[in-house]
């Protein structure tokens, strides 16, 4: 089994958050071009939120804590 690197998993978030919010939107148009930047809105946020949780181990389980007063 893979060792778990936490900073390493976080930073992936982080990656995914910031590469969703590079990509351009396909040619689409009216209702699935919304859809498609809706979902990248939501990927986003919560890729995002992933990436900013500060995490420990207690009583062997893992524990990310989201700031929610941003």
């Amino acid at each position: 089994m893979a060792k778990l690197d936490m900073d390493e998993f976080l930073k992936r978030f982080e990656d995914r958050a910031d590469a969703v919010r590079k990509r351009g939107v396909p040619p689409l148009e009216g209702k699935a071009r919304k859809q498609f930047v809706a979902s990248a809105e939501k990927d986003y946020f919560d890729y995002s939120l992933i990436a900013s949780a500060s995490w420990s181990v207690d009583e062997g389980e893992l524990v990310l804590r989201i700031s929610l007063s941003r």
